[in-house]
């Protein structure tokens, strides 16, 4: 990018060059030394240029210093009219052989006053329009992408009021003999309803997250085969304390995902929430089958994007052990001074 912005600089200034050349010349002076009088232009121009694009524009125009902006524009113009006077002078005597005893400084200085900051205003004047105009059209576009978001937000909000409707008339046409099936369908519209609406925020009581993980745990209860054994506790739990919303279901949901179905011992699952000493510490443990191929286990995408999360949320302030063996899996989080 930066060779490509540098090419286009050159580019621009060749075409000045030549503009001014054309433009400029005049039947008084042969070709040569037009050529040579305008690039003495060129480079005290975009010496100014330059020095009001990198400095004095970002550093007072658009900071508000107006008065300092001012006096630095014309100070830089001032200061390269005064140094093309001895260059000019130089030119004319050593290079175009010119023996001027009527050399006028102050009129050399005036004219090239007067045609440094000419150009210099047009030049920067044009490239502040030009960047105006760049952000007006990129303010513009980050204004219908804000549309096209609140759009889909509100789309969004359509669809889960859709789906619990849904729920409903599938709840309505469930026997009411069958009250399994019945509690299973109001527990899982419930978890959905905290997930959709409840979790946008960055911390949330835990009670209401405690309330989503007993309901989690019970949907796995009935599903999962009578051999496997759940145990579920919450120690000294304070209803004040917050956590970030989610941050534990993940190891709940491995635990549940990957317990062993073991014929000669016990399958078990053992999920634990407690408040010691200022720290929360949870610990989520699984029997596993031990012939089942760590190849073919979970990908661990889950376990990475909560341990970012905790990185962003609890820097130095948590510890997570993972211990896994071949015949159980557990996971012990703690989470220092909530």
């Amino acid at each position: 990018m930066k060779i490509n912005k540098a090419i286009y600089h050159c580019i621009f200034w060749l075409l000045a060059y030549f503009f001014w050349i054309y433009i400029f010349r005049n039947s008084t002076l042969v070709l040569a030394h037009t050529i040579t009088i305008q690039f003495c232009y060129l480079v005290f121009i975009a010496a100014n240029y330059y020095f009001n694009s990198l400095y004095v524009i970002p550093f007072l125009l658009n900071r508000k210093k107006y008065a300092r902006f001012f006096a630095a524009f014309l100070a830089a113009i001032i200061v390269t009219a005064w140094l093309r006077v001895p260059v000019s002078y130089v030119v004319r005597k050593y290079l175009f052989r010119v023996n001027d005893t009527h050399f006028n400084s102050l009129d050399v200085f005036y004219e090239s006053f007067i045609n440094i900051f000419f150009w210099v205003f047009f030049i920067v004047a044009a490239k502040m329009v030009i960047e105006r105009i760049r952000s007006q059209v990129y303010i513009e576009q980050i204004e219908k992408e804000k549309a096209a978001n609140e759009l889909n937000f509100l789309r969004a909000q359509f669809n889960p009021h859709f789906l619990f409707n849904s729920i409903n008339s599938i709840y309505a046409h469930i026997d009411k003999s069958n009250k399994d099936a019945r509690g299973m369908l109001l527990t899982f519209s419930e978890m959905l309803r905290y997930q959709l609406y409840e979790c946008n925020v960055e911390l949330i009581e835990i009670e209401r997250e405690l309330n989503y993980i007993k309901n989690y745990i019970s949907l796995q209860k009935s599903r999962i085969d009578e051999r496997i054994k759940v145990c579920f506790s919450a120690e000294n739990i304070d209803n004040a304390f917050k956590v970030p919303p989610l941050i534990l279901i993940t190891f709940i949901e491995n635990a549940f995902k990957y317990v062993g179905f073991n014929e000669c011992r016990e399958n078990r699952v053992e999920i634990c929430l407690k408040y010691e000493r200022g720290d929360l510490v949870f610990s989520a443990f699984n029997t596993k089958d031990s012939f089942i191929n760590k190849a073919q286990g979970s990908s661990g995408l889950g376990i990475a994007n909560t341990k970012r999360r905790l990185e962003l949320l609890y820097p130095g302030k948590h510890l997570l052990e993972i211990q896994d063996t071949e015949n159980d899996y557990t996971a012990r989080l703690t989470i220092l001074n909530i």
